[in-house]
């Protein structure tokens, strides 16, 4: 991508960034709800309404309450009434977004100049007597008085210096902006002289009267043209909002909901806006760190620590604030999922679903445990809880990257020593690391179920790297070996039967470590309690009832192949020098064999695995065990004496 195409970029992404500051500080405000915090001082306040909206009857006794509740009901409408306006500023494109903006900004450069105008009036008419009229700065210009003139905050000063300049300003932002009619008048004469009329005005001998009412008359033009604007546009945002509105139905209707998530989730460039959003919010947080002197607090902590700790706290107050922490550690993920790759020298697609698992997981960590809804103290431990889960999680990520490398090295027989040494470097990371972190945890920390579930997740991904190098041990091990390695199946199905063996425990374990915490530890979270009973739902079907489903599967498919297996006739060494042939199947040299019905010799092992697919011979498509050919000869005789019985009956 080229330098002015990412500027572009950044630029559409800005522009989608005040709609998400309007949602935060809406949200901050909880939809304008009353709270708790909105009765300081005066808590018995709201304990009082907080028991009249549990005892509804109230209403008809108690005319206070009606009028909080009605007050409530407008505070809520109005915010969501703004929420639902900044999500379509969101979504918009950025064409119609960029009108937007230059007309809000001609109505901001509207107020600015009233309000410049209408402070400066009012010191203007401060110099002087009550009731006197203003002398004319024009006369102290044309006598060069500059005793008048030089004063700091004099009349001279004020209106020529400052607000003549800004005015002057406002008026190039103004013209050049505002979506009104241009008509050459109106832009080269009328518009700069009603901005500049009340600094004119001022220089003048003209009644205090004049001046206080001068800023209104100058604003009369320029809010002229922003009315008829918005009033001639209605018919064509109206039109717009169909055309979107028609544009989405047809899209749904032709590729559906989930197609067009994805095309304006890249459209939007979702992540990014929240990730900007996020870095301005924190940069905003650190500013008023800095003003407010906490810096400077004597508390006994450092200051970095303190402003560290203050930007997390406020980094995910809210629901928009806890997305955009969420999009910075997909980021992080991803980058740093693409570093191991980058170290293992492998390049893998399915691993850069990393930044988005991780962010899946961090979002439903922080609704769980209902992060926005809690004290600053405890939002702060439970943040740095949850940094530590997904950090667990995300060595289980690593070692999904470094797991098929390992496989791969060892089975084809790759003799490049640095990649090994590569990977198994990231596997010994991936046991020291774990080890030491709980080292640490265990002696800082006090037992409880969130240390049990860091020590499962870490436990767990130290059994799975020594399965991991286990295997590939026994696969290096093989490679050495000039004879076929019959047992090799089996080291391998112990060991993977071993590892998957824990993996079940531990989920288990974690399930009802996730009862406790929902039973004992959630509190009146109704919300994070649901979210928290749905992902043990989740976790009980696909990580407990689903793998011991496939687990069984395969472990009576291998038991009823062995079974076959060990009823067939074994090949004695005369056969087999006779034979002088390979297995079909693997093509290696056979010392033992295993003899079918229809005479061919296979490695016993090899047939065992080709019994997991299909029962038939792989040269000639025979039945390959006698007891299958025995069970449909029963059955068919069963068959035979049903229709006998059948046709006895139909006689009778």
């Amino acid at each position: 991508m080229s330098l002015r195409a990412k500027i572009l970029s950044f630029g559409e992404i800005l522009l989608r960034v005040p709609s998400l500051f309007v949602i935060d500080e809406i949200l901050k405000i909880s939809l304008g709800l009353p709270n708790r915090s909105d009765f300081a001082g005066y808590e018995e306040s709201f304990d009082y309404f907080e028991e009249k909206v549990q005892n509804i009857t109230a209403l008809d006794y108690d005319p206070n309450f009606k009028w909080f509740l009605l007050a409530s009901l407008y505070r809520l409408l109005i915010s969501t009434s703004v929420c639902a306006v900044a999500i379509c500023l969101f979504v918009l494109s950025t064409k119609h977004l960029m009108i937007v903006y230059m007309y809000l900004m001609s109505v901001g450069v509207v107020f600015i100049s009233y309000w410049s105008n209408m402070s400066t009036m009012k010191q203007v008419i401060a110099l002087y007597p009550e009731g006197q009229m203003n002398p004319s700065i024009l006369d102290d210009i044309l006598l060069l008085d500059f005793d008048n003139l030089l004063q700091l905050y004099g009349g001279a000063f004020t209106v020529i210096l400052k607000n003549y300049f800004v005015q002057c300003i406002l008026t190039v932002i103004f013209v050049n902006i505002h979506l009104g009619p241009r008509y050459h008048y109106v832009q080269r004469r009328f518009l700069p002289l009603s901005f500049l009329m009340p600094s004119i005005l001022a220089l003048l001998p003209v009644p205090a009267v004049v001046l206080m009412h001068a800023p209104v008359f100058a604003a009369l033009l320029p809010l002229s043209l922003v009315k008829f604007v918005l009033w001639s546009s209605l018919v064509c945002v109206i039109h717009t909002i169909y055309n979107g509105y028609s544009q989405t139905r047809t899209y749904v209707t032709s590729f559906g909901m989930s197609a067009l998530i994805e095309s304006e989730w890249i459209r939007l460039n979702v992540p990014g806006v929240l990730r900007t959003f996020w870095i301005l919010r924190v940069f905003e947080h650190t500013g008023l760190f800095f003003i407010s002197g906490l810096w400077n607090d004597s508390d006994g902590i450092l200051p970095l620590f303190r402003l560290i700790k203050s930007l997390m706290v406020t980094g995910c107050d809210t629901l928009t604030a806890v997305l955009g922490i969420t999009s910075v550690v997909s980021y992080i993920c991803h980058h740093i999922g693409r570093t191991f790759q980058w170290f293992l020298l492998t390049e893998d697609e399915n691993d850069k679903s990393i930044g988005t698992v991780s962010a899946i997981l961090f979002y439903i960590l922080a609704l769980q445990t209902g992060l926005t809804g809690l004290d600053p103290e405890k939002r702060f431990v439970r943040l740095c809880r949850n940094f530590c889960l997904l950090f667990t999680a995300l060595l289980h990520f690593i070692h999904n990257i470094v797991n098929p490398l390992l496989m791969s090295l060892s089975a084809s027989h790759n003799p490049s020593i640095k990649r090994h040494l590569r990977a198994l470097a990231v596997c010994a990371y991936l046991v020291v690391f774990p080890i030491l972190l709980l080292i640490y945890l265990w002696s800082n920390h006090t037992i409880s179920t969130w240390l049990l579930a860091v020590s499962a997740f870490s436990i767990e991904i130290v059994v799975k790297v020594a399965v991991s190098l286990s295997i590939y041990s026994l696969f290096l091990l093989d490679a050495r070996r000039e004879t076929f390695w019959e047992q090799l199946d089996d080291y391998v199905y112990y060991i993977k039967a071993f590892g998957n063996m824990v993996e079940f425990c531990f989920g288990i374990f974690l399930f009802f470590n996730g009862i406790w915490i929902l039973v004992y530890e959630s509190g009146v979270a109704v919300v994070a309690g649901a979210i928290r009973a749905v992902m043990m739902c989740i976790h009980a079907y696909f990580n407990i009832w689903c793998d011991a489903k496939a687990g069984w599967t395969v472990f009576m498919k291998r038991r009823t192949a062995v079974n076959k297996i060990d009823s067939l006739p074994e090949a004695d060494a005369e056969q087999l020098r006779h034979l002088d042939d390979v297995c079909a199947i693997c093509y290696q040299e056979m010392k033992s064999a295993k003899i079918t019905r229809c005479k061919h010799y296979f490695h016993g092992v090899c047939l065992r695995k080709w019994l997991y697919v299909q029962d038939k011979c792989p040269l000639c498509h025979n039945i390959l065990h006698s007891v299958e050919v025995e069970e449909n000869k029963a059955w068919n005789g069963r068959l035979i004496q049903i229709q006998v019985a059948q046709e006895e009956l139909n006689h009778r």
